[in-house]
């Protein structure tokens, strides 16, 4: 009986009922044809994970290019405010007070005659700051109390639960007028420890849970009978695999927090002058909003093209690192 050519685009598998499948390839498979083997098994294969993936999709985004080409500008003018703003913030003429627009102050001057440019643009890096550094700090301090939670169990695990229910009692916007009106230190240090104290249960919470379904798996299981210690096993094993829930959860925080620092210094227990911050500009160009719009105006929409930023990049990482939605 003469051999049936092999056809490279399509072929039939022997099922264990007697059946048959089709293995039609296409460019969407998971196992790719290399120039190694017909179903990539030489040596130009190589294995995809889980990141190498997430990343993949993140760079076909859209929405992820646009967000994070907003961000990486928030970041160079933090760093660098005067690349585009020239002056000082602080420096203010009462002869110009509430005058709008003209050259050298495309966005006109607030109420104490202060470049309202200027000062946007310097806001920036406060609104950055704190957002960086709380997100990190919860992110470290709830990733390490949720992990030994969730991978001890037991009495810690109970005692941690309950505390952290205490925590989600405490209303924020409330606990920052009560916390924060004692401080008096002008820095932004007081904010992002209060940040850090309140918002550090939520990302424990997921952690803790993203810990408990790690340790379950079968590889989790191999390396403790194989003798492994518990430090390798959370290290190596259980943390790489259950990281990305509290990596998608701390970038979508980073915008709430840089809001929630605006909403503190606009009532006057966040930041205070002589700091730059959109929050303190938002409250000083409230009173007269409506013989100076442009004051109130541009820092209020750079806050919120900011946190519109950080939660859409947050949403972009949350999709590609979800794996039911593949």
């Amino acid at each position: 009986m003469p051999e049936q050519p092999f056809e490279q685009d399509r072929a039939i598998a022997g099922t264990g009922m007697g059946g048959a499948m089709d293995l039609a390839t296409t460019e969407a498979q998971t196992l790719e044809r290399t120039p190694g083997g017909p179903l990539g098994t030489g040596p130009a294969a190589r294995p995809r994970s889980l990141w190498s993936d997430a990343w993949r999709d993140l760079r076909r985004n859209p929405v992820f290019v646009v967000s994070a080409l907003v961000i990486l500008f928030l970041v160079v003018i933090s760093l660098w405010p005067s690349l585009i703003a020239s002056g000082s913030p602080l420096q203010c003429d009462l002869a110009k007070a509430q005058e709008g627009s003209q050259p050298g102050a495309p966005f006109g001057y607030d109420g104490q005659g202060c470049n309202v440019y200027t000062r946007t643009v310097y806001g920036a890096r406060t609104s950055v700051t704190v957002g960086v550094c709380a997100t990190l700090g919860v992110a470290l301090l709830g990733s390490v109390l949720g992990g030994l939670a969730g991978f001890f169990g037991g009495g810690w695990d109970a005692v941690l639960s309950r505390l952290t229910d205490v925590f989600f009692a405490i209303p924020v916007v409330l606990g920052g007028l009560v916390l924060l009106s004692v401080v008096t230190s002008n820095t932004v240090w007081p904010v992002i420890g209060f940040m850090v104290l309140l918002g550090w249960p939520q990302v424990c919470r997921i952690a803790r849970g993203s810990v408990i379904t790690a340790k379950q798996n079968d590889y989790v299981q191999a390396a403790r009978a194989l003798g492994a210690s518990p430090a390798r096993i959370l290290l190596r094993h259980i943390a790489p695999n259950a990281v990305a829930p509290v990596i998608v959860v701390a970038t979508i925080a980073l915008g709430t927090y840089i809001a929630l620092e605006a909403t503190l210094s606009y009532l006057g227990v966040g930041l205070k002058p002589p700091s730059v911050s959109w929050g303190i500009d938002i409250s000083a160009a409230s009173p007269y909003v409506r013989n100076a719009p442009h004051a109130l105006l541009w820092p209020s929409g750079a806050l919120a093209i900011t946190v519109l930023a950080f939660i859409m990049l947050g949403d972009a990482v949350r999709d590609a690192l979800d794996p039911k939605l593949r």
